[in-house]
């Protein structure tokens, strides 16, 4: 899900929000108006500003009902006609909540004309807001803002109808990059190399003929580079998990999920994490400035580890193998980082993949072994998770070096921002082989919930204080 398409869908509450209330206002400024009053004169007594209140409150609960109508399903831009039903049936449902409550309780308003004026202005109202809204997002699609890259696959007539479509539609949001006619080994090179030099969003394999070995291929290859995949179906073959059908040029186009932490999900994880990390600064903010003192007593050298041995900067491997700065307490003596791949290569327990872990590790100072073994050198990772770097729950972050070592399953772990603590932390932390890691990442990943992360939260301060082979 690409930035923008989420930056349209969260304006969308606040937008919804206000044109209730505008609606809501439209109706009660007609009851009162002289026309209105002409034909029937008011008999209740409605102050503005308690209705304003009451009004609030109605808007609220209809941006629940609104989201159960499938108002806010992040998805590209669709048809217009099913966009206005979904907007008539969320207004709808909403009105038939405010009689029911009305009926039961009498405590809101009597004017049964405000009550209908109110869900006719909602329809036109809310309807207009999607129209400028998808006008918008339309118009910056055919400057070429915030469009879909793609590269085709398959050289059938279905491909041509789409890529056709996709060049006279621009306000689709879809440009074609790439175009391959299959997914032979060679059209992998060339599509490999083709991304390397310019990014592309998703891959669609749009000729449902092409050979079982290419299909697959071509979903490992999405896969493993971090983008989306879509499919022109096969109407026969359609019944696959966490998938979204939409049309173009008359052919059902399916978009694999790899997870529910795509559309609302990731803005769900990114709230609690700014949320989290903030409330976990402020909290671990004295023994954190406890440990920067007891460093520089300890040793010489920074407070935290930040630059390799040649004072270059550290970095870690993040969401779509992006790179970013990282740092923590420094619990090593300076400048000794890099002994882990020479002079105690020997030592290193994880033989069993790329990682790198030295029992005994004679780097290590004092106080560096003790924050090492409450996982108190890793606090000023929430910094990182505030500035969207990392996220409290995820996979672990690893070396650039680590990560180039990583075959192709492995890097499905880098679909999402890696975390702090994470399912794999919880279930044996460093004691767990390299491979029993990634499965559960992976697990994680494609089964991810709100839940989920609370769970894995509370197991971690047990986690932290559970003994280990390598400190």
């Amino acid at each position: 899900m690409k930035k923008s398409d989420l930056f349209f869908s969260v304006l969308l509450l606040p937008l919804d929000f206000l044109m209730v209330v505008l609606a809501g206002l439209s109706a009660y400024y007609l009851r009162f108006s002289d026309v209105s009053t002409v034909i029937r004169p008011v008999i209740f007594n409605l102050p503005v500003g308690e209705y304003v209140t009451i009004l609030f409150g109605i808007a609220a609960v209809w941006l629940v009902i609104f989201s159960f109508s499938g108002l806010y399903n992040l998805r590209e831009i669709g048809s217009l006609k099913s966009e206005m039903k979904k907007v008539v049936l969320g207004c709808s449902l909403g009105l038939v909540a405010v009689v029911i409550f009305i009926f039961f309780y009498r405590e809101l308003f009597s004017s049964r004309f405000i009550v209908l004026a109110g869900w006719v202005f909602a329809m036109l109202y809310v309807g207009i807001g999607r129209i400028v809204i998808t006008a918008v997002r339309r118009l910056l699609f055919r400057h070429n803002i915030g469009v879909h890259t793609l590269a085709v696959v398959g050289s059938s007539q279905t491909a041509d109808r789409l890529v056709s479509e996709f060049a006279r539609r621009a306000g689709l949001g879809f440009v074609v990059v790439k175009r391959l006619a299959d997914f032979s080994p060679e059209s992998a090179k060339e599509l490999e190399d083709f991304i390397a030099v310019k990014k592309i969003d998703e891959i669609l394999q749009a000729d449902p003929n092409l050979s079982k070995s290419d299909r697959l291929r071509l979903y490992d290859f999405a896969d493993e580079h971090h983008l989306i995949f879509k499919y022109a179906a096969d109407l026969l073959e359609t019944k696959v998990l966490r998938v979204e059908v939409d049309e173009f040029a008359g052919v059902p186009i399916v978009e694999v999920k790899k997870t529910p932490l795509d559309g609302w999900g990731r803005i769900a994880k990114r709230c609690a994490d700014i949320i989290g990390s903030l409330i976990l600064i402020i909290i671990t903010s004295p023994i954190m400035l406890l440990i920067a003192i007891a460093i520089k007593l300890d040793s010489r050298g920074p407070v935290f580890f930040s630059r390799r041995d040649d004072d270059s900067p550290v970095f870690r491997i993040g969401q779509g193998g992006t790179k970013f700065r990282y740092l923590k307490f420094r619990s090593m003596i300076d400048r000794v980082d890099g002994l882990r791949y020479t002079e105690l290569a020997d030592r290193n327990m994880r033989s069993d993949g790329p990682m790198v872990k030295i029992k005994d590790d004679p780097r290590v100072t004092r106080v560096g072994r003790f924050i090492r073994r409450f996982s108190l050198d890793e606090l000023p990772e929430f910094f990182l998770v505030l500035v969207g770097s990392m996220s409290l729950v995820g996979p672990r972050p690893h070396l650039p070096e680590e990560v180039a070592k990583y075959e192709s399953r492995h890097k499905k772990v880098l679909s999402i921002k890696p975390g702090i603590t994470g399912f794999a932390q919880v279930s044996g932390r460093s004691d767990l082989t390299f491979e029993d890691e990634v499965r559960l990442d992976i697990y994680y990943i494609e089964n991810w919930s709100l839940v989920s992360d609370l769970i894995i939260m509370l197991k971690t301060p047990w986690a932290m204080v559970r003994p280990r082979q390598s400190e």
